[in-house]
């Protein structure tokens, strides 16, 4: 049975319901709630505290539109599906490269998905192709290099 995971909802819906998602997945959106992107904007959002299922910490995301995806538990089309990634916009942590995807990007995002699949203990975080994200260049300026590449 798939689970939908609540962070992904709570990071959406602001502090008072990412309190409730953390409780729920194990991670947390900390510190005041970033102000809501306007549609069709993208960009790095810094004053936020982001925990991943296996205790890295981020201190700034990209909050960018998405497409809807299969999130990897590596950057690779053939690694396990830890989650999927269908509502938009999304909050990427950090980029690692991997497989060019079918645009030719190689740079891959670290996300938490909105629905967990394979790997429950790692709550749907993964990386997803770059071509999934909205962005006007890979990687953008600003967002961190994945610590454990």
């Amino acid at each position: 049975m798939r689970r939908h995971s609540s962070t992904a909802r709570a990071l959406r819906g602001g502090v008072g319901t990412a309190v409730a998602g953390a409780l729920v997945s194990g991670s947390a959106l900390l510190g005041p709630a970033p102000p809501a992107a306007a549609a069709g904007t993208c960009g790095i959002r810094e004053g936020i505290v982001l925990r991943d299922a296996i205790g890295n910490v981020f201190n700034k995301a990209l909050y960018c539109e998405n497409e809807p995806s299969d999130v990897y538990g590596k950057a690779d089309f053939g690694a396990v599906i830890t989650g999927w990634l269908k509502l938009s916009p999304s909050w990427f942590t950090c980029y690692t490269f991997g497989p060019k995807d079918t645009k030719g990007n190689s740079v891959w995002y670290y996300v938490q998905g909105d629905q967990v699949g394979d790997l429950p203990k790692v709550k749907g975080w993964g990386t997803v192709p770059g071509e999934v994200v909205r962005v006007p260049a890979h990687p953008p300026p600003g967002l961190p290099n994945c610590p454990w590449v």
